[in-house]
C-alpha cells in the first residue's frame, strides 16, 4: 500500500513506546469530498448515503466521505467555478459527456498513469464503458454505472390501432402517424415525445439512419453532420411534427412520464430509470418495450452512463479507495437495486440484476455508440439543438440549419 507523504510525516509524529517497544497510538483521519448528481430525494442517494458510505468508512475507519448532491446542470457549473478557485473536490460522479472537457482544463487525474493497480480494477469494469473515459491513451476515470435508451410503448394504444411494434424506422414514421390524434375525451395524442432535441436525444436517429456527428477522428463534422442521412434524419423528425405526431421539447408540454401514463403520448424512448418512475406514478399502466427502431445502418441507441473521477488536487490514495469500492461488487449490487445498470463484469451476473428488467437495455448497450468525445462537446450540443430547434420551427430547411452547424461544428473542434 502506497503511504502519501501527508500520511506519513503524522505516522511518524504520532509514534509511542508500547510494552514491546514503538507503536503506532493514532493514525491520520482523512475526509474527502465527493460531489455527485444523485438527486436528493432519489433511491440512489438514499442508498448512497445510509447503505454505502457507512459501509466503506466501516471497512476504512481512517477515511470519511463527505457527499454532496447537486442538480445534474448544477455540478457541471459549480466544477467550473471551483477549478478557478482550487476548491475542486476529491472526487465526482461526471457525466460521461463531460470528462473530456474537464480533462482538457488540466483538472483530472490519469489514473493510468498515477496508480499503480489500476489496470486491475479497469478490468473488472465493462470496456464499452470505460471507453467513456478514455481520452487518447489515458483513463481521466472509472466507468461507473452505464445506460442506454430502448422504446417504451403504450400496449392499448397499439392494440386500439391495430399497429404492430415498429422494428425499422419506416415503421415507426408510419405508427406515430396512425397513433397520434384524439383520445375519447378529445384530447390530443402523440404519437410520439422526444424530451429535447440534443445529442442525447438526436443521435439514435442520425446513427440508426446512417449519419454522423464526426468524422471516426472526431476532428471534423463537415460532410458528416450535414451529409445526406444526417440531414435526412432532422427532415424526417421536422415533418413529424410539422404534421402534429411528435412534441415534447417546448415549454409546457407535457413532461414524458405523465404524459405517456396518461395516454397522451404513444411511444417514449427512455432509459431504465423510467420502469421505477412509471411503477412509482402510475403503477397499473400497461407498457411494453423493444429495441429502437432500426434505419438503413441498423438499430443504433446513445451510451450514457456517469464516470467517477479524480480530481487532481485530492488526496489520492483515499480517492482511489473509494473509487474503487464505488466501482466493486457490493455497492454495483446495491445501485443495481435502484435501477442503476452496473459496469462490474461479476455484479451483471448477480441474481440482482437477473431478476431485473435490464435486460433490454443490456442487449441494446451491445450496440450502443458515444457522444463524440471531444472538450468542445457541451458547446456543440448546444449548438445542435439550437439548429435543430431552427428546422423544427421552419425558420431554415434542414440542409441549411446543418450545413452552417458543420461549419460551426468544425471551428469548435480545431480549439
Amino acid at each position: 500500500m502506497r503511504t502519501s507523504k501527508k500520511t506519513l510525516a503524522v505516522l511518524l509524529t504520532t509514534m509511542c513506546v508500547g510494552t514491546f517497544g514503538t507503536v503506532n497510538c493514532s493514525a491520520e483521519e482523512v475526509t474527502i469530498n465527493f460531489w455527485h448528481h444523485y438527486s436528493e430525494q432519489s433511491a440512489e442517494n438514499e442508498t448512497l448515503t445510509n447503505v454505502l458510505i457507512p459501509e466503506f468508512e466501516k471497512e476504512n475507519p481512517d477515511i470519511k466521505v463527505n457527499a454532496v448532491s447537486h442538480e445534474w446542470g448544477d455540478l457541471h457549473d459549480k466544477i467550473l467555478i471551483s477549478a478557478k478557485s482550487e476548491t475542486l473536490p476529491d472526487v465526482a460522479r461526471l457525466d460521461s459527456a463531460w470528462v473530456p472537457e474537464f480533462q482538457k482544463m488540466g483538472i483530472l487525474v490519469p489514473l493510468n498513469q498515477e496508480i499503480s493497480d489500476f489496470s486491475e480494477t479497469a478490468d473488472s469494469l465493462l470496456e464499452s464503458a470505460m471507453s467513456t473515459a478514455k481520452i487518447g491513451d489515458d483513463y481521466f476515470g472509472l466507468a461507473l454505472n452505464t445506460n442506454t435508451k430502448i422504446m417504451f410503448y403504450n400496449k392499448k394504444a397499439f392494440e386500439d390501432a391495430g399497429v404492430e411494434v415498429p422494428q425499422t424506422m419506416e415503421e415507426f414514421v408510419e405508427a406515430a402517424k396512425k397513433l397520434a390524434g384524439t383520445n375519447e375525451n378529445g384530447q390530443q395524442v402523440w404519437g410520439y415525445e422526444e424530451p429535447a432535441l440534443s445529442g442525447w436525444n438526436l443521435c439514435p436517429f442520425i446513427w440508426s439512419m446512417g449519419g454522423a456527428i464526426t468524422n471516426e477522428e472526431q476532428t471534423q463534422a463537415t460532410g458528416y453532420l450535414n451529409s445526406p442521412e444526417t440531414v435526412a434524419a432532422i427532415q424526417m423528425l421536422a415533418d413529424l411534427y410539422s404534421e402534429n405526431v411528435i412534441t415534447g421539447w417546448n415549454s409546457g408540454d407535457i413532461p414524458m412520464t405523465d404524459g405517456f401514463g396518461t395516454g397522451r403520448y404513444a411511444m417514449i424512448v427512455d432509459g431504465p430509470w423510467k420502469i421505477s418512475e412509471l411503477e412509482g406514478a402510475y403503477p397499473d399502466f400497461e407498457y411494453g418495450t423493444a429495441a429502437f427502431p432500426a434505419g438503413e445502418a441498423g438499430s443504433y441507441s446513445v451510451l450514457g452512463g456517469e464516470d467517477i473521477s479524480m480530481f487532481n488536487t485530492a488526496d489520492k490514495e483515499a480517492a482511489w479507495k473509494f473509487m474503487q469500492f464505488m466501482t466493486g461488487e457490493f455497492a454495483q449490487e446495491e445501485m443495481a437495486k435502484c435501477s442503476q445498470i452496473p459496469v462490474n463484469k461479476n455484479t451483471l451476473e448477480s441474481d440482482t440484476v437477473k431478476n431485473a428488467d435490464f435486460a433490454p437495455f443490456i442487449e441494446a448497450i451491445r450496440t450502443a455508440k458515444s457522444r463524440p468525445t471531444v472538450a468542445s462537446w457541451s458547446e456543440i450540443d448546444s449548438e445542435l439543438a439550437t439548429a435543430v430547434s431552427a428546422v423544427m420551427n421552419g425558420e431554415k430547411t434542414a440542409q441549411d440549419a446543418m450545413d452552417e452547424l458543420a461549419e460551426k461544428v468544425d471551428a469548435l473542434l480545431a480549439e
